[in-house]
């Protein structure tokens, strides 16, 4: 007789697991739950886990096995989140890619991870044809498109299982590659061991269980994505999956599905608290939510606290690992304006430009070491290497790019990112001061603060602001209101009124696009 099938919940108590195990589990133990959820389509715990055995099977199939990469561009769906389990459970690594990047950036991260099947959708088939790239990498259509095998005719016949695979603990579970943001996107590689540790973490935390049903509102390509649609299959629960975000739809689905979980990004919060019959939605099923990505304003996060039931923890941390806060919002209400506490396992320390630890209260570069961090960048050991900072014991930290100080009850308070500080001359200038003082203004909904070329100054600061809806207020008026609050060195030259600050798809303003648009101006 073979040995008998481990239960989720012993699977869950071990140092090490994989996701595909414990799908496998919830599969056996209760086959009809609902794994998967996305419009008018459901997938149970046991349809996800054949469905996954066929991925595998036809991954194996095509010659791949442990070591090999698979890319996924597309929208977010229930096959793609098919694709990306199946391949785990082959052993095969994931790389999704942002349908958002330009075409030759897409086609650049497949052959930067050398992908040897690349999923993808209409969207994604359209955007590439524009630059018709070679076609020489396999490719399998989630959708109707005609670029590629379809899914359906790619997929191993039904009942099929795949080899079974030992998974190497420190082996790639994932590529994902940065925003690109602040510079050309890298890929940072996840083990299965950290990925298994940050799933633990986290459902322990925030309280995830096969009773948990979690909207999955941001693109699966995005880490903040995974560590909200993760834990909640591995917990057994049941993953609502948003193909595109609207605050109503969101409060409907919330309501619907009795919503215990929800992973958002602080532009996600502003504009569900902004739906005006927000009230009348039924949101008292929450236990927790969760935000991350992005700064989060204490105000926002107040009226948060006060109007939407459950737990509210914001999570401060880079997809690199390393640096990692939380703030359990509910329980500190008076420090909102921190990212709360190291989380349990991870030092942080804050460094000046020499390299050296500064004394609490004092600002420089937050640094962090944990067990939860990255491998590296992929093939970048030169990026890695500058993305480390090595303490006198030798003990390997990761810089985050940010400018923070502890308070003296060791909550961390943010100051702004490294890269988008402003040298005027000479002086240091952080946006995200003057970002605070415009918010305050009544006209004023959002803002964004950067640094442009000066002949006298070197640099000087240009806002950028979205007006509150049927407010009117004209930007000279906004420069000087601003110019009268704040010290002479940070006075800013221009005020800019826009219709909406350019963000990428999980809520970070593009201040790079802000420059660029001002500068060419």
């Amino acid at each position: 007789m073979g040995a008998t099938m481990k239960t989720a919940s012993d699977l869950l108590g071990e140092e090490f697991g994989t996701i595909s195990d414990l799908i496998r589990a919830h599969a056996a133990e209760r086959s009809t739950a609902i794994a998967l959820v996305n419009g008018h389509e459901r997938l149970s715990y046991a349809q996800l886990d054949q469905l996954m055995d066929r991925v595998a099977s036809a991954l194996q199939n095509d010659g791949l096995g442990i070591g090999d990469i698979v890319a996924i561009c597309a929208r977010t769906s229930i096959e793609y989140c098919a694709v990306f389990f199946g391949a785990l459970r082959a052993g095969i690594a994931v790389a999704p890619i942002s349908p958002s990047a330009t075409p030759k950036s897409i086609l650049s991260m497949t052959q930067d991870c050398d992908a040897k099947v690349f999923f993808l959708d209409t969207v994604t088939a359209d955007a590439l044809e524009r630059i018709g790239p070679p076609k020489t990498l396999k490719r399998v259509a989630l959708d109707s498109s005609c670029s590629g095998q379809s899914l359906s005719h790619w997929l191993a016949p039904t009942g099929a299982r795949p080899s079974q695979v030992v998974l190497d603990p420190n082996g790639i579970f994932n590529i994902i590659y940065s925003s690109g943001t602040t510079g050309e996107p890298k890929g940072i590689v996840h083990s299965h061991q950290m990925r298994w540790k940050q799933i633990a973490g986290i459902i322990a935390r925030n309280g995830y269980s096969a009773s948990s049903a979690a909207i999955v509102s941001t693109p699966l390509y995005s880490n903040t994505t995974l560590a909200g649609l993760l834990p909640t299959v591995v917990a057994g629960g049941k993953a609502v999956l948003m193909d595109k975000f609207d605050p109503t739809s969101f409060l409907q689905l919330a309501q619907e599905h009795r919503a215990t979980n929800a992973m958002l990004v602080p532009v996600q919060y502003r504009r569900i608290m902004a739906v005006p019959d927000f009230d009348r939605y039924d949101l008292s099923s929450f236990v927790m939510k969760t935000s991350t990505s992005a700064p989060f304003e204490a105000r926002l996060k107040a009226e948060v606290l006060k109007r939407w039931p459950g737990g509210l923890t914001e999570i401060y941390g880079l997809t690199e690992g390393g640096v990692t806060c939380f703030l359990a919002a509910h329980q500190h209400p008076d420090k909102l304006h921190t990212v709360g506490r190291p989380a349990p396992g991870h030092e942080i320390k804050v460094i000046d430009e020499a390299g050296n630890e500064v004394e609490r209260g004092q600002v420089g570069e937050v640094v962090g070491h944990s067990p939860i961090v990255m491998s590296g960048y992929y093939r970048r050991s030169d990026k890695t290497e500058e993305a480390e900072w090595i303490d006198s014991t030798g003990k390997r930290f990761i810089r985050s790019g940010d400018y923070g100080r502890f308070d003296d009850d060791g909550f961390l308070v943010l100051i702004d990112r490294k890269k988008d500080m402003i040298i005027s001359g000479g002086f240091n200038i952080y946006p995200s001061d003057l970002e605070a003082v415009l918010v305050r203004h009544d006209a004023v909904a959002e803002a964004a603060v950067v640094g442009v070329p000066s002949e006298r100054w070197g640099e000087t600061p240009v806002a950028f602001v979205v007006l509150k809806a049927d407010t009117e207020q004209a930007a000279d008026e906004i420069r000087d209101w601003l110019n009268d609050q704040v010290g002479k060195m940070q006075r800013v030259a221009a005020v800019v009124i826009v219709p909406a600050l350019p963000r990428s798809s999980i809520g970070k303003v593009l201040k790079r696009e802000l420059r660029e648009q001002f500068t060419a101006a």
